[in-house]
């Protein structure tokens, strides 16, 4: 019997939304979306990635056709109802279909039966009228209240609504390339921006070997590239290839890349000749820096520990530390983030990102440089880390320069920070914060 990919879509936000899992989690668990293949396979992933995009949005219109909640023990019925309204109003999926197969499907199962009529009824609405509902809600009405309450009192009205019409839109594929971005840019049929990635522009097929869509400028998925099988090039959102650039010159020079895994900023910096040590408490996600290295043919030392226990004399010349964070700044590409964080999060990490930021310092050869990154747009995580850091002693900031980046990406305090709504013209780019610190001489 074949698997439905909207019985594997619904069942992967589920798993999403009802047990706290990560979108790339239920990709790789769930095993109704692992017996797809093709179109199949990338269908489920869009209504899946649809749904989680404009969840808040959903759930308006849905709250205006459902008398009462379905109850808590309904999560597929839920689910369902969910992405099949993704369907009608993201996707923009024929209404016959998406309510036809939906019901069916509902039928079909004893835990979904009870809810067949209701899901008839509610979708033929949200097919009629539903498009003008969710064209009506204020911004940031898909992100989870709390969240955009944050983005309003760090950034303004006005930059929070900018940020979350961003996050609507699916993003480009950016690569980082060994050299010749000009170069692989034209026979890739893409363009190098400013801040030096190159990004491609393409139609709305899908990258089969990645968690969420991504638009290729070729069929078949990222794989099938030129210059792919040839280690040329990676893929990496043009924000998160600058803090390993913000180190400056690195050829010939030892440098730690702390929190490396999956390899992106690790295969920069041995690209760029430096000495690399690549560490990270997995390893699971240890392989996968291996796997890229391999693919590249580029070299560093691979070290699976947990960095507030590794022990290291001072030898490096410069550490990047891309902390562990909420990654609110990568909705754009994982919109389940918005979901599965909750605000009480920050504290653990925050905790977590002072005391690794402390810990690398102890690794720095005298004068030594640090850059500091986050994915996250929440200043807790950002600037106030690296605020504490100085008023302890022991660091002095070094200032970015917006020549050093390509575009007006830089604050106040002389800090990288990125937005989601930068770039609007091109395609956006992940939110990241970074800082440059050197060591006590």
């Amino acid at each position: 019997m074949s698997v439905s990919p909207r019985l594997a879509a619904a069942e992967i936000v589920s798993a999403v939304l009802d047990e706290g899992r990560t979108l790339e989690a239920a990709l790789a668990q769930t095993h109704s979306f692992k017996a797809l293949e093709g179109r199949d396979r990338a269908f489920a992933r869009a209504i899946a990635s649809a749904t989680l995009r404009r969840l808040g949005g959903i759930d308006a219109v849905l709250a205006r056709f459902v008398q009462r909640p379905l109850p808590d023990g309904a999560k597929l019925a839920r689910a369902l109802l969910r992405t099949a309204a993704a369907q009608l109003l993201v996707l923009k999926t024929p209404p016959h279909a998406v309510v036809s197969e939906t019901v069916t499907l509902a039928n079909s199962a004893r835990a979904t039966a009870a809810f067949a009529k209701l899901m008839n009824a509610v979708l033929r609405k949200v097919a009629s009228e539903g498009g003008a509902i969710l064209e009506a809600l204020p911004p940031g009405a898909d992100l989870p209240g709390w969240l955009y309450a944050r983005w309003r009192a760090a950034y303004g009205d006005g930059v929070a609504a900018e940020i979350a019409a961003a996050l609507l839109e699916e993003p480009p594929l950016d690569l980082s390339v060994k050299s010749d971005a000009e170069g692989w840019a034209q026979r890739l049929g893409g363009v190098v921006l400013p801040t030096g990635a190159v990004r491609l522009a393409g139609d709305s097929r899908k990258a089969e070997d990645h968690p969420t869509p991504y638009p290729l400028p070729s069929r078949g998925g990222v794989e099938t590239l030129p210059g792919f099988s040839e280690g040329e090039w990676w893929v990496q959102d043009a924000a998160a290839a600058l803090p390993a650039r913000l180190l400056g010159e690195v050829r010939g020079q030892d440098v730690l890349d702390l929190c490396a895994a999956p390899g992106g900023k690790t295969m920069q910096l041995a690209a760029a000749g430096a000495r690399v040590t690549a560490l990270d408490i997995s390893a699971e996600r240890l392989e996968r820096v291996r796997a890229n290295l391999s693919r590249t043919r580029l070299q560093a030392e691979i070290v699976c520990a947990d960095a507030l226990e590794w022990r290291s004399e001072p030898r490096f010349d410069a550490i990047l530390l891309d902390a562990p964070c909420s990654a609110t700044g990568t909705l754009r590409r994982h919109p389940d983030v918005a979901w599965v964080r909750r605000p009480t999060d920050l504290k653990a990490l925050t905790d977590l990102q002072g005391r690794l930021l402390a810990r690398a310092g102890a690794w720095l050869k005298p004068g030594g440089r640090l850059v500091y990154a986050v994915c996250s747009l929440e200043p807790e995580e950002g600037p106030e880390i690296v605020a504490a850091a100085l008023k302890a002693g022991g660091w002095r900031r070094s200032e970015i320069g917006m020549d050093e980046v390509g575009e007006p990406l830089v604050s106040a305090e002389g800090d990288l920070r990125t937005l989601p709504s930068h770039l609007p013209d091109r395609g956006g780019m992940d939110g990241f914060y970074a800082a440059r610190l050197v060591g006590a001489a």
